[in-house]
């Protein structure tokens, strides 16, 4: 029994040997597992126009229920129906159901039900690895790594949106892709550049997953209220603005309020000043989109204003409207020559209304943004007589233009433009103006 038990030994050894060999080579053979950013990429799109012209447009990605894609607005634009395209090459028409051009959401809803991108159950932290997915300057399925830089960043002071910032390298066509942490889950959807180049510079902006939830169920469910247009153009009263009125250099002068809007039924002027939106004091500048974006379920905004000087209410009413944009100026500075000045002596001619019907090609006041046929109605907020008026420190004018506009301009005698001379009795750029 011994010597069998000993002869039968080494061919039990060399059998266990042949299956481990076995289960290696299985193994090796045997198709990966695709990787966490793999599989998410299978849930990414390209999105191309539903037309003969077939034009790319941008990113999607399937959203976590698996029934909608996501994308931008700005992806899609107006089109009622556009193409998605995985990397796989399934081609679908598929019917945009929803969109907020504020926000810069749109909901894209899918043919079939399929397996969704599972969203982050934890938020970023700062410097946390993270990857942008998708096809960037038209480079189909791309990914790119980077990591968080800013947790909230408001990129438009007149959109109630808080932005992730980070790194990874974005493009245009990168807008309404992916950005997910290192498991594949979602985090958020890239949206913007931060470059007037429209580059990318190390500086991308994505909707938080957070944001996305309520924005996208509320598309669905129609229960998000749209951000209201209220008709104002209004700038942050800065430090020099603050300086020249003698005020803190907190909340919104208003520059000009459109004819039938909601800030004219409201009662609002053009030389008003903001300062308070439904209890909450405008500190920031952005204060104000997101004091609106509250108060919208209330369907009004109480708003607290400076009125020459003069605190008063005002109630708002909020009702459904289309999005807005924005505008700029600059002026640098010189050193001073002389104490005062008249519009005569900037070179500046008035008709007895307070009408320009000239200016000088040096005139300080064309450059800061004076046009010829617009009509000062006040300095500093107070009707003055123009004929006989002193500057004897820079001071800000409440301007009609001919078709009626009415804006502000800082007109600074003792300091030498640099600034872009005035079109059509606008001004070219002006980055401190923005249209609510």
């Amino acid at each position: 029994m011994q010597k069998t038990a000993k002869r039968h030994r080494p061919l039990k050894f060399i059998e266990a040997l042949a299956a481990l060999l076995v289960l290696a080579l299985v193994a090796v053979l045997s198709p990966a597992s695709a990787s966490p950013l793999d599989a998410a990429m299978d849930k990414v799109f390209t999105v191309r126009s539903n037309d003969s012209e077939d034009r790319f447009l941008g990113s999607a990605f399937v959203w976590a229920d698996g029934t909608v894609a996501v994308t931008n607005a700005h992806v899609v634009g107006t089109a009622e129906e556009v193409r998605l395209i995985d990397r796989h090459g399934t081609d679908l028409t598929a019917l945009v159901i929803a969109r907020d051009p504020v926000r810069d959401v749109a909901v894209i809803s899918l043919p079939t039900t399929t397996e969704g991108l599972q969203l982050a159950e934890n938020a970023p932290a700062l410097g946390d690895e993270v990857f942008a997915l998708g096809a960037p300057l038209g480079i189909e399925f791309t990914l790119t790594e980077g990591r968080i830089s800013t947790l909230a960043r408001q990129t438009d002071i007149a959109v109630p949106m808080l932005m992730l910032q980070h790194d990874a390298a974005v493009n245009p066509g990168s807008s309404g892709g992916p950005l997910v942490d290192a498991e594949g889950h979602l985090i958020g959807m890239n949206s913007q550049i931060a470059d007037g180049s429209r580059m990318f510079v190390g500086i991308a902006y994505a909707i938080p997953t957070a944001e996305l939830q309520r924005i996208v169920q509320g598309l669905i469910e129609e229960t998000l209220p749209p951000f209201p247009t209220l008709g104002l153009t209004a700038r942050p009263v800065d430090r020099q603005i603050a300086e020249t009125l003698n005020l803190p250099a907190q909340g919104l002068l208003i520059d000009a309020v459109a004819p039938g809007s909601l800030g004219e039924t409201a009662g609002l002027k053009a030389g008003d000043i903001i300062t308070q939106a439904s209890g909450t004091t405008l500190t920031l500048p952005g204060d104000f989109a997101f004091a609106i974006e509250a108060a919208s379920a209330d369907g009004e905004a109480t708003l607290t204003i400076l009125r020459s000087g003069q605190e008063q209410t005002v109630t708002l009413a909020l009702t459904d409207t289309e999005p807005t944009g924005l505008r700029t100026r600059e002026a640098p500075r010189a050193p001073a020559t002389v104490t005062s000045y008249t519009f005569a002596e900037l070179g500046v001619t008035l008709d007895d209304k307070g009408t320009v019907t000239a200016l000088t090609d040096n005139s300080p006041a064309l450059l800061a943004g004076l046009a010829k046929g617009d009509r000062i109605l006040a300095i500093n907020g107070t009707a003055q007589d123009l004929a006989t008026y002193q500057l004897t420190a820079p001071a800000l004018l409440l301007l009609q233009s001919p078709g009626g506009q009415t804006r502000h301009i800082r007109l600074d005698p003792w300091h030498a433009p640099e600034g872009v001379r005035p079109v059509g009795g606008a001004n070219v750029l002006d980055p401190d103006v923005v249209v609510f």
